[in-house]
């Protein structure tokens, strides 16, 4: 009985290990009620150099953020976010 239920338990956590992998993660996708700061307007930055960002003059905050950077985990949904890799290229433009 106890082999059983040890192997009715391992298989059950091998189901939900398997459902729980999800690629959004990996490649997200903005839907219009996820653009509050309009971040679909500046995904042409995307492979750009951070430093493209400088000079951008807009009234919601914008935060440039580099590789391995320390941030605040305060989400504002009219911020925008660049994020940067370790090359110092844009891989993400982003809300929050």
């Amino acid at each position: 009985m106890k082999r059983f239920t040890l192997l009715s338990s391992l298989a059950l956590c091998m189901l939900l290990t398997a459902c729980s992998h999800s690629d959004q993660a990996a490649h997200p996708r903005y839907l219009p009620d996820d653009d509050m700061c309009g971040a679909s307007q500046f995904q042409n930055y995307v492979g750009k150099p951070l430093t493209a960002v400088d000079d951008l003059q807009l009234e919601q905050p914008v935060r440039a953020i580099p590789a391995y950077a320390s941030v605040s985990m305060d989400f504002i949904l009219r911020r925008i976010n660049f994020l940067a890799n370790d090359k110092g290229m844009i891989t993400r433009v982003y809300c929050g």
